[in-house]
């Protein structure tokens, strides 16, 4: 176990140097190093094939004891029968979708994970239940195969998305293999003004340093702003740092965590006759150290003035789309850079706007209040408060949809304890069932082809709440606006300023009987080390060496995870099978089916082993590994970018398929070479890539370990297991040094339902 050094460390500097299993001074610094998790959370669409890859290799959980897993993509949000009556057979009409929920209800038995299935109140998004239920802590390195992990940076812990070949690696090592990243700080100065929110800020931080603003980074958020927020404000803010790219947010611990975490059924007990003894006041003590130290160094520093934000909305298809909400839809013609030009070009057809048409003119069909951003008991309150101010008549629009969707059963119970939900439904919204819903668009909660939904998601992608969906994202109190007018609209108009303010006693508490229970899964025995080895076909899938073929030409930036695959068709079982799904949305009409004339379709690019683009961040968004599965799965073996998404980068080194980044210039003249149909050659022993036809090469260099594990087809769990025995000596001073990692854990699954409020 690491210590940090005697130079002035950043808050993610300790927590990576407490979480260093194999500390070597071979060890490079960009080189990746194997970091213990301390919590791993599950769910059931990137988890099946996770588990089929353990069980194939005769593998076993190493520590079901630190993982949690609960049903919630895809999960329908409709009413659900009580108690015995209910069977998720039948209440999940869609076969793909029950598929993988009893996949994930037979693998969490089969492991001892402890679960949160349909019939248990505490099921909902699975980064909504980590915080209420306590499960996440600061300090620790929390990770899940869903890239909006990071909300739970908020917390001071490193947490952030992974591929599922990732989870099935936690899942047999309980660590990663992991680069360091960049230390960033964004500094939010002054007070946030009336009817403006933690989205509103977020929004506006992406917007000012973009999409690939934090690529290769770590954010630490910190100044006046973030410290006067609650919980549940950092959380939203935290939850969209993946959203700049970055590979996670957090924010420094502090007496606002301390308060939200007292109590919780996992959090470490503070009963002093408890066999937890002390647990709470040792963690306290170690939490406290949990800062960056005076003259740290950070790689990059931005800073923000509050008083600065207004209302947000997005406007077209990434997050970094937004302006506020007083503004108009930006005009493409006055962008000099050609490809931020033809990116907004191509984002304004998608959404049907005209440039210069102001964003309080634009109508809307639906309004979606849920999603891992803003589904908590606090984003409900600040809805109904801007319901309530608008009166007993106030009535959602003629033609508009509006659904409201609580994060978790503990928040739906809380929210109808409070009463919130007999003034959404007298209003005329749907009071819904937990889950992710129209966030992501799995179940039958969708946008229809040519609707325009105001949302408080956190992703306004292409196709990403249905096929030819358009969606805008907003706050909750936005997002209530829209749904009462008809039409994008400033919420501060409809009050004076101060209205918009809560009363000081809206917190982020919610009531303890809904915390607790008996889990649909019990904790089983720490589990033998896994020794076994990959068998050689798997061996042979990971492995890459070289390529030659025809490579196809994308002159687009932001490729998403969304594009590459959209989230209804990764509703399966297997990595395979996948070809089809490539880029459907663009290879194929929607409401016809036939082949477009987009450029995969075209000879000689249909038969593509090499995918070449110009545009920077491919891979960003999701943590899909679905989108490398399909890529492979179409017959691409490399890709060419001058940047990637961060996981999508670390899937594609999973799988067999080599990411190379090159300059943007580069990329152009191999983009334009592509488009003649000429071979190239991509060697990865000799790391060049040859233009076949006119002889040009390029060089490009992988780092080292990454050029070795493709090379010879080994995967991040055969490199792993090597070290087993230094992954037991961690974990035996892990027990020592951060007893309530083990023990508050535990006794959340003791703790039985109980009356007292007291706390």
């Amino acid at each position: 176990m690491s210590m940090p050094g005697r130079n002035p460390c950043t808050l993610y500097d300790k927590i990576w140097n407490n979480h260093i299993v194999l500390s070597s001074p071979s060890i490079a610094n960009n080189s990746p190093q194997i970091v213990y998790v301390d919590r791993h959370l599950v769910h059931e669409v990137s988890s099946p094939q996770a588990f089929s890859g353990l069980w194939a290799a005769k593998r076993s959980v190493r520590r079901p004891d630190c993982t949690l897993a609960t049903a919630d993509h895809n999960v329908p949000t409709t009413p659900r029968a009580d108690g015995q009556l209910f069977e998720a057979e039948k209440y999940i009409h869609d076969k793909a979708s029950r598929a993988q929920y009893m996949a994930l209800e037979k693998n969490v038995r089969k492991s001892g994970i402890p679960y949160y299935g349909l019939k248990d109140i505490r099921q909902g998004i699975v980064h909504v239940i980590a915080a209420e239920q306590g499960f996440i802590l600061p300090g620790t390195v929390c990770v899940c195969g869903d890239s909006h992990t990071s909300t739970l940076g908020a917390f001071g812990a490193l947490a952030f998305g992974i591929g599922t070949s990732e989870v099935e690696h936690v899942l047999a090592t309980q660590t990663l293999r992991l680069c360091k990243s960049k230390n960033m700080r964004i500094t939010i100065s002054g007070s946030l003004t009336p009817g403006v929110t933690s989205k509103d800020l977020i929004l506006h931080i992406i917007g000012v340093i973009g999409t690939a603003g934090a690529v290769g980074f770590v954010i630490e958020y910190g100044g006046e702003t973030v410290k006067d927020m609650n919980m549940e404000e950092r959380m939203t803010m935290c939850n969209m740092s993946i959203e700049a790219g970055a590979r996670a947010g957090l924010v420094e611990p502090d007496e606002v965590t301390f308060t939200y975490l007292y109590g919780r059924p996992m959090a470490p007990s503070s009963n002093e006759n408890a066999e937890d003894g002390t647990a709470w006041d040792q963690a306290m003590a170690y939490w406290k150290t949990l800062k960056s130290d005076t003259g740290a160094i950070f790689d990059r520093e931005v800073f923000i003035c509050a008083e600065d934000i207004a209302p947000s909305v997005t406007w077209g298809t990434s997050p970094e789309d937004n302006v506020p909400i007083t503004g108009q839809v930006p005009d493409p013609s006055l962008i000099e850079n050609p490809q931020r030009r033809q990116a907004v070009e191509k984002s304004l057809s998608y959404m049907d706007l005209q440039p210069g048409t102001r964003m309080e003119d634009i109508v809307i069909n639906k309004v979606f209040i849920g999603s891992c951003t803003n589904s908590r008991i606090t984003d409900l309150r600040a809805a109904a408060h801007v319901l309530s101010l608008l009166g007993p008549t106030a009535k959602v629009a003629s033609g508009v949809q509006a659904m409201i969707v609580p994060g978790s059963g503990v928040v739906k119970r809380q929210a109808e304890e409070e009463g919130l939900h007999v003034l959404f439904q007298h209003a005329g919204f749907d009071w819904r069932e937990p889950g992710c819903s129209m966030c992501v668009g799995l179940n039958s909660d969708q946008l229809g082809n040519g609707e325009r939904c105001a949302s408080t998601s956190n992703r306004n992608f292409r196709d990403r709440q249905g096929t030819g969906g358009r969606t805008h994202l907003v706050s909750p109190g936005m997002a209530i606006a829209a749904a009462i007018s008809g039409h994008l609209m400033d919420v501060r108009k409809l009050f004076h300023a101060e209205e918009l303010i809560q009363p000081k006693n809206i917190s982020d508490r919610t009531l303890p009987s809904t915390l607790f229970g008996n889990p649909e899964a019990h904790i089983l025995p720490l589990i033998q080390d896994n020794l076994a080895q990959t068998p050689a076909s798997v061996r042979q899938s990971r492995q890459f060496i070289s390529v030659q073929g025809v490579s196809v030409p994308l002159q687009m930036e932001n490729i998403d995870t969304d594009m590459l695959i959209p989230a209804p068709l990764v509703k399966g079982l297997t990595r395979t099978g996948l070809a089809s799904a490539l880029f459907n949305r663009f290879r194929f009409d929607p409401v016809s089916g036939q082949d477009t004339d987009f450029i995969l379709n075209k000879i000689p690019f249909n038969r593509a082993k090499i995918m070449v683009c110009s545009g920077a961040n491919f891979g960003c968004g999701s943590s899909r590994e679905h989108a490398v599965w399909a890529l492979k799965d179409f017959g691409i073996a490399c890709v060419i970018a001058p940047s990637y998404g961060e996981i999508f980068f670390n899937n594609c080194l999973q799988n067999g398929v080599l990411p190379i980044s090159l300059s943007q210039s580069t990329c152009q003249i191999l983009v334009e070479y592509a488009y003649t149909g000429g071979f190239m050659d991509v060697d990865l022993v000799k790391e060049q890539i040859l233009c076949v036809d006119t002889g040009v090469s390029f060089s490009f260099r992988t780092d080292p370990v990454n050029r070795q594990r493709l090379l010879m087809g080994t995967d991040d769990i055969d490199v792993t297991l090597e070290h087993v025995q230094d992954i037991v000596e961690y974990e035996l001073q892990r027990k020592t040094k951060y007893r309530w990692l083990e023990l508050g854990f535990k006794s959340g699954f003791r703790k039985t339902i109980t009356n007292d409020l007291s706390w």
